[in-house]
Order: structure tokens, then sequence, then C-alpha cells
């Protein structure tokens, strides 16, 4: 590890590789469950579904030390429109990449294709207050998203544990740029997400976020005002969140900080 630092209450730390950051947030992970499940019977895990999360879901996959029957496990948020089976719905891409790698003891999904959206975010409402959130692996957007809380629906008083979204024209730009559509045209209007004070709940959070697409999201989340302009500047409000950053997407953060 380069070095550490704290911003608010939430914990920064800087490696200069993507891969010893994506290890070192799974080493992290991996003791936090361990260190859960000495308390309680049970555990309830959000998993977020983007290329930045794949070197962290691989390694965290591959620990033997987990006793994933003790786990159920959720996903943050949902393309409105595609089928689970569709190869860039996030159904699918956690699928692939770990649900169906491991014998969680539920794997929850959202379902985009529900006729009933409404009664798809009460569904899942009602699952996730049934098994409130112990720990949330998640992201930052090039936006400064977090799930699909995009700036103009963001709110951190938000009555609702999980809602319906539209996704502003920065967010589908990205899901481009990650290489899940060709087009910006392609990236559905409509995503269902859990809420921020939903990922604010959980007891811990731990976020990712590779790449130099990312270093002005990130250096608004640690710099500017703690506001819904910026949603991910929340989790400088959290007791117990951490930040793994590479060399790249920290870029803006470290010239500041020698400032």
């Amino acid at each position: 590890m380069m070095n550490h630092t704290v911003f608010g209450k939430l914990k920064v730390q800087f490696y200069d590789e993507k891969s010893d950051m994506g290890h070192a947030m799974a080493q992290a992970v991996t003791k936090c469950i361990l260190e859960l499940l000495q308390k309680k019977d049970t555990i309830n895990m959000v998993f977020a579904a983007a290329p930045s999360q794949l070197q962290f879901l691989r390694t965290l996959a591959l620990d033997e030390k987990i006793p994933w029957q003790k786990i159920n496990a959720f996903h943050m948020d949902e393309y409105v429109g595609l089928d689970p089976e569709d190869s860039r719905s996030f159904a699918n891409f956690l699928n692939n990449n770990i649900f169906d790698k491991l014998p969680f003891k539920n794997a929850y999904l959202l379902n985009g294709k529900n006729s009933s959206l409404e009664l798809e975010c009460k569904r899942y409402a009602e699952l996730l207050h049934e098994n409130p959130p112990d720990i949330i692996c998640m992201g930052i957007g090039e936006n400064a998203h977090i799930a699909f809380n995009d700036p103009h629906v963001a709110n951190f008083n938000d009555p609702q544990k999980v809602k319906i979204v539209d996704l502003d024209v920065a967010c589908k730009k990205q899901q481009v740029n990650d290489g899940c559509f060709s087009t910006v045209s392609e990236v559905p209007n409509y995503a269902i997400t859990l809420t921020i004070p939903t990922l604010m709940s959980a007891t811990y959070i731990f976020c990712i976020v590779p790449g130099a697409s990312k270093a002005e999201a990130v250096y608004h989340t640690l710099f500017s005002s703690i506001s819904e302009d910026y949603p991910a500047s929340c989790l400088r409000l959290h007791p117990d969140a951490f930040l793994f950053l590479d060399g790249e997407s920290s870029n803006l953060v470290t010239e500041a900080m020698k400032k």
C-alpha cells in the first residue's frame, strides 16, 4: 500500500496498481465477513456490477476461508427492460462473476423486466427490510453517482429504499466507455436502484474506484461539499466506509494533497 488517509470519516487507501488495489479490498472484505460471522449466523451483502469491480470480485470468489452458505447476496441496481440473461444486464454480470460461482445462502436479483416496476421495487425493499445490509461493495460513477443515483435524482433523505430512476447523459456515456454498450442510444433510459439511504444504512461500505476516467469524480467525492451534486460525497459521513484507489483514479487527489 502506498499510503492511507481519512476524509471526514471515510478511510481512503491509495495503491499504485489496479491489481494491488483489487486484492487489498478483497482481503479487507474477507476480514470483515469473518468478523461479522463470529457475531451473526447470517450476513447480507450487496454487490455492484461494473468492470471496475472485476479484480475485486475474482479475488474474493477464490477465498476458501469464506463460508458463503451463510451469506445472502443482493445487487444494487438494474436496467429497466433487459432480460436477466442479457449479457448487458447487471444480473448477468453478477451471476457470471460471483453469484453462480459460489454457494450463497440466497442470491436475490432485481428484475428489470417485471411488468410492474413499482411492485418490483416494493418486493426488493421488503427483502432488504428483512435482511438489512451488513456489507456493501460498490464503485463510484464518472458523474460521482453511487448505484444509479445520478446527481439529478440523488436524495440523501430519500424516503424510499428502492426506486425507479432515469439515467443522465454522463451516466449513459460511462456505460459506453466501459464497453457495456456500443452507443449511448442503446443504453436503457431507466433503471431500478437502491437509494442513497439504503446504501448508507449498511454497517460497512467498501468502495473500489480504478482508472483515470474516475479521477474527477474521486476528487469531488473527497474535496467538494457534501451534496447531491456529487452523490458519492456522502461516503465521508459513514462511520465505517473504506475507499480503495489506484494511481490513475487518485491522481487529482494526490496532486491536491501536495499543495
